[in-house]
């Protein structure tokens, strides 16, 4: 019989001091390390697009909110997601310049954009993630399927829309945002 060494677990503030000495990237849950595979060249540009397009929404509304990729986001005492893209304030984002960029509170957004190998992670455990983690708003970009979900958290539970093709997506968060799924999958 061989032994198999057993994984070291690690606890919360281990993972946000780790390094590797290389550029992987890692998401957190219960205690292990889980690598994340670099995007598409689709998946990228679709969260350059959509980066893009709530920035302008932000400069147009004149609020004080920010963008942004390879920032975690805490969604319990032993996870952290990387999501493709979340939205917080300048203040919370800037309270982390000398620390690593995982956001325990003050998150506005997230995003997730689905591949081949995430569907059942994004629709359905980063949902229960963040909504346990009260994230007001999680957007699933789907470009397998053409469409866009918006969920709003309504007593602790998400409530899901979805939006397709030239359908113009209503933001809880944004209301005047006047984007259409087309929009965002456009690269």
């Amino acid at each position: 019989m061989i032994a198999i060494a057993a994984k070291p677990s690690l606890s919360f503030e281990e993972y946000i001091k780790y390094n590797d000495g290389t550029d992987n990237r890692y998401e957190f849950f219960d205690g292990e390390l889980i690598l994340m595979n670099p995007p598409t060249g689709r998946h990228a540009l679709i969260i350059r697009n959509l980066c893009n397009l709530l920035e302008n929404e932000f400069f147009r509304l004149n609020l004080l909110w920010v963008a942004l990729q390879m920032f975690g986001v805490r969604t319990a005492w032993r996870r952290s997601r990387l999501p493709d893209l979340c939205v917080t304030t300048m203040a919370r984002a800037k309270e982390l310049l000398e620390v690593s960029a995982v956001l325990e509170d003050g998150t506005l957004l997230v995003v997730e954009v689905v591949s081949p190998d995430s569907v059942k992670t994004d629709y359905r455990y980063k949902r229960t993630e963040y909504a346990a983690a009260g994230v007001p708003e999680y957007w699933i970009i789907d470009p397998i399927s053409n469409k866009v979900s918006i969920l709003q958290l309504v007593e602790g539970l998400y409530e899901e829309t979805t939006y397709q093709g030239d359908e113009v997506l209503r933001s809880p968060l944004l209301p005047e945002l006047a984007v259409t799924v087309n929009q965002i999958l456009q690269v």
